[in-house]
């Protein structure tokens, strides 16, 4: 019998880059009669204009949430910094999972039973998960040359809550939306009043009427309201096993019969409680999942030595059936919402304000397969593979698709005498076709069951234009390599080089709205890969009681696309933020493009590569992605792929004690931060802040930025300058409004003009910092046009796990007895220094995109769970 325990407790202790320099805040009415009340600010939780407001813990007061007191007077009250909200909203996560085995054995059948128990708070308030799971192995040997194995599992694995990942229902952009004038823990106590379960407490805009009255405005969620109150509860049972025969014929020919079954149900429940920002009436949704996959397959292996020959040949046969099936309701998305508020059934809501989806889909596929491996002398191997497949979702005349491999091995510390520190030397080569469908109903358009109008059923079809000839995906590939072990395997080395062209792949090309559809089916055409792997390790000490040992892995893959279907240029893997990732004919896979910044192109100017301003200040920008002949002109401004990742794993063994470490680096890519680009488009990061440009102390600013247009004003040169800042302090220019002057003006410095009709560029005024040079207020000055501001270099180290462990002697009838304590990602250092991990960026979706893929790789947005120090203990007994 085993016993297991492993605990792990999370600490928060590295959180989003926020500033807490400002409040959010309105200037006061000077207009429309309405009363100041002698303040510089009425300072609000968020708004559109209202970003940048009054500097905070510098003694200001200002009318600000909550804005009455316990009488209900409106009191103002000073400006200060909360700098720990995200400190103290979230909380100390665990996750502990025990477990017990039983393991038997005899000379006819052996088993073993095992049971396990994993529980997790998350450090989200109200986000958990729990695991049960038991599992059953066991062999009986029926006749000498005859067993039965079995493979049994079930788990349950379900929670009360999983936090939304993506924007609106997402408690972490509802804390990181708030301002750091307001203080978190006033918002613990969600409810207003006397409205508990109907009316959200979270802060507000306070509106000053002409006559002396307060209206509420634009109230925010609150963050502990999301947490709580937004639930997203689910349970699935799985069952997953296999059953097999193994039959030795004779002994030479063995034959093996296999069944395996793989099921889940899995019950999903959205429940949102009244006053959400998107559901005020609060809403219900229920959905149901079913999958099931069962495989049949044979296999008949033919294994003989004759002399210095060695063959070992295989033929079989698989059937592999899928079925999948899902029904939802609930109510209408921004619908009347629920009957009765905080009952949750369907029961509770309107008839006519329920919708309802169902669905099914099934595949199946054939296959049969024959493998070979002829040895010589063991020296030289060669193997050879062939297989064919029939799949139920491609056409009846494309239905079949046959790939091959073969390859060869050379053992040359076995052909040649290298001495006995040569452990093995060996060459190696292959070449192999792999084929793949699609998924069901891909082939011809189909009717479905859209929202009934009243009482008649409406009908759609897919926005996709499907391919009814649809061919088979096909990647060819081939590789060389070498492996290397010196002195006893204390030395080792190996070496892959690869390349892969992959043919027919299925994607959905994006298509104009006037055509209809918004994507169409095709294959695409080619694409091809390559890549290097390397690995070197060692065992540098190995004495009776300290063993060492050390790894290196390099890894590096490139992915272009070398030719598309007739009549398109480019594949749109996903759009957002402004740009997206695009890959064009002849590039590389991975692609994030943006918008241009208009510049003069007359390369006879002066002005010649000056960002153009129009007449109010701000930039402009060109949304165009290609030119008439399909040419990209959008500019490239990162990938999402990495240039190469090493990685390192080590253990240090000393006696009964054992350390262990894994380290990765990833060089190069970047990845986009939508949670960046919100929230800098609301100016709340210092790394915003920093950007701007700081001239106070410059006479002749327009002279010093034309002695310095290589860095502001050529496309070479910082990309999106701002001139000012929100204060005095920090660069800011007089700027007044409304009648009020302050120092928060700014500007963008270019050239404003046009083009004659011969291309020459007519400069109009440029825009430098002189008496003409119109300022913009700091709070409404961002590049939301552009998603390079909110690109960022995806480097990283991770030290990923560290752990110590510790093996006692056997007593008292335990056999094995190891104490261990682990920890993760201690060391986590980012090129982009913004406490955004790259490996998060990544954003899950709820519906396909137009591309195709439910999973937009080198973006995030919401995605920033605070960092964590894991400290683990893992405790394993064997009796």
């Amino acid at each position: 019998m085993t016993v297991t325990s492993n605990t792990v407790i999370e600490n928060p202790y590295k959180y989003l880059e926020k500033h807490n320099l400002f409040a959010n805040g309105r200037r006061p009415y000077t207009q429309d009669n309405r009363p100041n009340n002698g303040l510089d600010y009425y300072a609000v939780p968020g708004g559109d204009s209202y970003w940048v407001g009054p500097e905070l813990d510098k003694g200001m007061m200002a009318y600000q949430w909550p804005f009455f007191d316990e009488n209900g007077n409106l009191t103002a009250t000073a400006l200060e910094s909360h700098p720990d909200n995200w400190k103290n909203f979230f909380q100390t996560g665990y996750t502990t999972t025990n477990g017990v085995s039983i393991t038997d054995a005899t000379d006819k059948m052996n088993y073993r039973l095992s049971y396990n128990n994993m529980q997790n708070k998350g450090v989200i308030p109200n986000s958990d998960l729990h695991r049960n799971s038991v599992s059953l192995n066991s062999s009986v040997k029926l006749l000498d040359n005859l067993s039965v194995s079995t493979s049994i599992n079930f788990t349950n694995s379900g929670a009360d809550n999983r936090p939304a990942g993506n924007r609106g229902a997402n408690p972490m952009q509802a804390l990181y939306e708030i301002n750091p004038h307001l203080d978190v823990l006033e918002m613990e106590d969600y409810w207003e009043e006397g409205q508990e379960g109907i009316q959200q407490r979270g802060p507000y805009n306070l509106v000053v009427n002409p006559d002396g009255t307060y209206d509420k405005d634009d109230q925010m969620n609150n963050p502990y309201f999301i947490a709580n109150e937004i639930n997203n509860p689910f349970s699935r049972s799985r069952v997953y096993g296999n059953a097999k025969i193994d039959w030795q014929i004779v002994p030479e020919l063995s034959f093996m019969a296999r069944y395996t079954h793989d099921q889940y149900d899995e019950q999903r429940e959205t429940k949102i409680a009244p006053s959400y920002s998107k559901e005020p009436n609060g809403f219900y949704g229920l959905k149901n999942l079913y999958r099931r996959e069962q495989n049949a397959d044979f296999l008949f292996t033919y294994d003989k030595v004759a002399g210095d020959f060695s063959v070992t040949a295989s033929a079989g046969g698989n059937y592999m059936y899928q079925y999948a099936s899902s029904h939802t309701t609930q109510s209408k998305y921004r619908g009347s919402g629920l009957i009765i508020p905080n009952i949750y059934s369907v029961s509770n809501v309107a008839p006519d304000n329920l919708t309802y989806s169902s669905g099914f889909r099934q595949k199946g596929i054939y296959s049969l397969y024959g493998l070979a491996s002829i040895g010589y002398k063991d020296m030289i191997y060669v193997d050879l593979t062939a297989r064919n497949d029939w799949s139920s979702t491609l056409p009846v005349e494309n239905r079949s698709y046959f790939y091959p491999s073969a390859s060869l091995s050379m053992l040359l510390s076995n052909m040649f005498d290298m001495g006995s520190n040569v452990s093995l030397a060996k060459l190696r080569g292959g070449w192999a076709m792999v084929g793949n469908d699609t998924d069901p109903y891909r082939l011809t358009q189909t009717m479905g069951q859209q929202d009934a109008w009243g009482n008649q059923m409406r009908l759609t079809t897919s926005g996709t234009l499907l391919l009814p000839d649809l061919k088979p995906e096909i990647q060819t590939s081939w590789e060389i390599g070498a492996d290397l072990a010196l002195f006893q395997n204390r030395l080792r080395a190996d070496f892959t080089y690869y390349q892969a062209e992959n043919e027919n792949q299925i994607l959905p090309i994006g298509l104009p709205p006037s055509s209809g559809y918004t994507s169409k089916q095709i294959n695409a055409g080619l694409l091809s890969s390559k890549g290097i792997e390397f690995s070197v390790g060692g065992t540098p000490v190995r004495t009776g009681d300290l063993n060492w040992d050390v790894n290196f892995v390099f890894s590096r893959n490139r992915t272009r696309i070398e030719e598309l279907s007739e009549g398109f240029d480019y594949i749109r893997l996903w759009s957002d933020a402004k740009g997206g990732a695009y890959t064009w004919v002849g590039d590389e896979i991975g692609q994030i493009i943006d918008r241009a910044l208009v510049r003069v192109d007359d390369p006879d100017s002066p002005y010649h590569g000056w960002p153009i301003i129009d007449d109010e200040g701000w930039e402009d920008s060109d949304r165009t992605l290609q030119d008439e002949d399909g040419n990209r002109v959008a500019p490239v401004i990162g990938n999402f792929n990495p240039d190469f990742m090493l990685g390192m794993q080590t253990s240090l063994k000393y006696k009964n004690w054992t350390i262990s470490a894994v380290l990765d680096w990833r060089v190069g890519g970047q990845f986009v931060s939508q949670t960046f680009r919100y929230g800098e488009s609301d100016l709340h990061t210092q790394r915003w802040l920093d950007k701007a440009l700081d001239l106070s102390g410059v006479s002749d600013i327009p002279a010093y930025l034309k002695e310095h247009a290589d860095e502001y004003l050529s496309p070479d040169g910082e990309f999106f300058v701002v001139v000012g800042g929100p204060t005095a302090e920090y660069g800011g220019l007089p700027f007044t409004e409304d009648g009020i002057s302050l120092n928060d003006g700014v500007f963008m410095p270019g050239v404003e003009g046009y083009y004659d009709d011969d291309g020459n560029f007519i400069m109009t005024r440029e825009n430098l910092g002189d008496e003409n040079t119109p300022l913009i207020r700091y709070q409404d000055y961002y590049g939301w046009s552009y998603t390079r501001n909110a690109t960022f270099d995806a480097d990283f180290i991770k030290l990923r796990e560290i752990s110590i462990g510790y093996q006692l002697p056997p007593i008292m009838g335990i056999q094995n007895l190891t104490v261990s304590l682990f920890s993760r990602n201690i060391i986590l250092w980012t090129k982009a220094g913004i406490n955004i991990d790259p490996e998060t960026a990544f954003q899950p979706e709820g519906g396909t995109q137009p591309s195709g893929i439910q999973f937009k790789q080198g973006i995030e947005r919401f995605n920033v769970s605070p960092w964590t120090i894991p400290i683990g203990v893992k405790l394993n007994i064997s009796f």
